[in-house]
Order: structure tokens, then sequence, then C-alpha cells
């Protein structure tokens, strides 16, 4: 199938490590002009280095912090000055340390709210206006099964996905006549290896939580009997992205090996 990405512009948000390392990759391998946003600058061009090897035609580091509206808006521009367009915007940023509602701070509130959610906001509405200028684009976010049914110790970070899946939505009825597509691929569980993942990742604290053993647990509440790898998410953000899904908005699909089964 011609998914028809090659030569298109992509900004993958959180793009170095994990799911978002994924994603750059799979994109790359389309032959996209590939930006990875990411805080984490040298991770980011690690991945770019990799995106070129793998067929990009271009790849390019941002450092950025989706949290501050300036800080993405120099992104925004900094790739519209290095390709001329945007035409997919992949929100893939998150962050969460699990844990009981009850014994979380509002000074962690607003840290998950702040990556999760607005960090989210501040992306989507940068991109907007050169997507509508252009009459055409596809945003792809990534939400969570956390956010489909409350998962237990990520109560806030449960809200702020569902908050990602409402929003999409609503955006989708209002950008839908201007040809620009919005979409929501949900993961479960997607644990990274070491090599997939930047020193600044969250994930180099929380690794050490999920041995072998604890995964083959975890793995037992999924009708397929695995946890998630980054490609396997990766692979239905590149298909929505893609031309091959020119009449899908405002969707959410779940990739989770079926564990919510919505």
């Amino acid at each position: 199938m011609d998914l028809g990405l090659a030569g298109k512009t992509v900004i993958v948000t959180g793009g170095g490590s994990n799911i978002g390392r994924g994603i750059s990759l799979a994109f790359a391998k389309e032959g996209v002009k590939l930006a990875i946003a990411d805080l984490d600058l040298a991770q980011a061009e690690k991945t770019a280095a990799e995106a070129k090897k793998l067929g990009a035609k271009a790849a390019l580091a941002a450092k950025t912090d989706v949290t501050n509206m300036a800080n993405v808006e120099a992104t925004v521009k900094k790739v519209l000055d290095e390709f001329g367009r945007i035409d997919i915007l992949v929100n893939n940023v998150g962050f969460d340390i699990p844990m009981l509602f009850a014994d979380s701070t509002p000074e962690f509130w607003d840290k998950l709210i702040a990556v999760n959610y607005r960090g989210m906001l501040n992306c989507t509405k940068a991109v907007l206006g050169p997507m509508i200028a252009q009459k055409s684009g596809a945003i792809v976010s990534i939400g969570s099964e956390a956010g489909r049914i409350g998962e237990f110790r990520e109560a806030v970070y449960s809200g702020c996905k569902g908050g990602v899946i409402s929003f999409s939505k609503a955006i989708a009825r209002e950008n839908g006549p201007k040809g620009i597509r919005v979409n929501v691929v949900c993961p479960g569980m997607t644990v990274p290896t070491k090599e997939e993942i930047g020193e600044e990742s969250v994930w180099q604290k929380t690794l050490a939580m999920f041995p072998p053993d604890a995964l083959e647990k975890i793995a037992k509440g999924y009708p397929l009997r695995r946890v998630g790898k980054a490609a396997d998410i990766a692979n239905a953000v590149v298909f929505l992205a893609s031309d091959a899904a020119n009449y899908i908005t405002g969707q959410t699909i779940s990739v989770s090996g079926g564990y919510s089964m919505m």
C-alpha cells in the first residue's frame, strides 16, 4: 500500500525516545522530512541520525519544551523555515509517575497537566495556522487506555488523556472543512528497552519497576498476552497520518493488545 507520505513534513514531539522514537523511525522509512521536537536534544539528534540512515529525506532535531508556547512557536518557525510547510503533527510527549491520587500533590498535578494536556494544546495551536493556510494537514495525538477507562494509580494522567481524546474530537469537527484530520492513538503498557531511551527520559527512573517477571504478570491482563512495543504504536500513527486514512477523522484507536476492548 502506498501511504503517500514521501516528501511530507512531519513533526514528532518527544520523538527521541520510546514510543516517540518508534514513530520517528517509522516515518523515516516512508521518506518524510522529519522534525524531532524533544526536550532531550542529544537524544533527538541521535534519533534524527538513525532516521536519515533509514530513509528520511531530511531530519532535524529541535530542543523543545512543549509546555512553553513561545518555545513551541520557535520550533514550528524553524521547521517552516527549513522545510517550507508542515503536513503532519504527532503530539507524543507524555509523562507520569504512578501513585495513588491521595498521595499526590497539587504541584505534581500541575506538571502532569502541563506536559500531557497543555503541551498538546500548545503544539496543536502552533501548527493549525499553517495547516489551515495550505488547506491540508493531519494531527495524531497519543492518548492512553488510561484516558478511556481510568487507570489505577494514574488518576490525573487518566484525566489528561481523556481531555486529549475529547479535545481532538472537537478540533476534528472544527477543522474538517479546512482539510485537516485529527485522530488519537491510545497505547496500553509500552515498555522500552534501555537502547530506546535518552538520559533524560522518565523511563530512566521507572524502567527498574518492570523486570521480566513483572512484565509477564502484566501481560496476562492483555488478551494478546504481551505488552506493547514502540513499533506497534508507530504503525497505527503512520497509517492515520497517511493518505490511506484520508477519510478517517475524529477517531480514537486503541493499540493495546485488546486491553480496554473499546
